[in-house]
């Protein structure tokens, strides 16, 4: 049944970023090369691409070079709790902003409601509670911060930021960082929660 699951994970994952990618080429507003790196801004393709190699390691069994890091005991209750902090936000803040379409509106489905539920059953169904644990897994609040930095870096140069909340030109660095202390803190209750429950199992 594992497997099985896997398999429909990884045809879910990927179909979900390569669709996005490639509807974010058909309606770009920009050159290629500046597209191809705002898809990669945004933390909802970066996380469900995560899920997605994650997924295709575990299926056929690699676990060499980068790959490695998916193998990490860490690593399962992390990427869950950063895919279901890409589901909380969508739904509390972004939903209401747009209104997707055809295609887009599955693939927008796909990646902040359906993926993000589907990673959290995987997660109950085989992360092992001895397994579960908060320290290691607070190492991996290294990915948000690093990318929080990206973003405002490369926004400061290129007047582009991918969320609203994090749009210093906008709502200030001074918003910006409200944002951003929000949403660790939504990290962080998330993470503590799959760690309490997940110790219970």
């Amino acid at each position: 049944m594992k497997k099985n699951l896997e398999l429909v994970g990884i045809l879910l994952g990927w179909f979900a970023v390569i669709g996005q990618f490639i509807l974010m080429l058909q309606n770009r507003v920009t050159d290629v090369p500046e597209t191809i790196f705002r898809f990669f801004s945004f933390f909802t393709i970066l996380t469900n691409t995560l899920v997605a190699l994650y997924l295709t390691s575990k299926y056929f069994g690699f676990s060499n070079g980068l790959l490695s890091i998916f193998s990490r005991k860490s690593t399962l209750t992390a990427l869950t709790t950063f895919i279901l902090l890409v589901g909380t936000v969508y739904q509390l803040i972004l939903r209401g902003i747009w209104e997707p379409e055809g295609l887009q509106r599955i693939i927008d489905e796909l990646l902040h409601t359906i993926i993000p539920v589907y990673f959290l059953v995987y997660w109950y169904l085989y992360a092992s509670a001895s397994d579960i644990r908060l320290r290691p897994t607070l190492y991996w609040l290294l990915y948000p911060l690093l990318y929080f930095v990206f973003v405002i870096v490369k926004g400061h140069f290129s007047g582009f930021y991918p969320y609203p909340f994090l749009n210093a030109n906008e709502i200030g660095y001074l918003g910006v960082a409200k944002s951003f202390l929000t949403i660790l803190g939504i990290t962080l209750l998330l993470m503590s929660l799959l760690v309490f429950f997940g110790r219970k199992k």
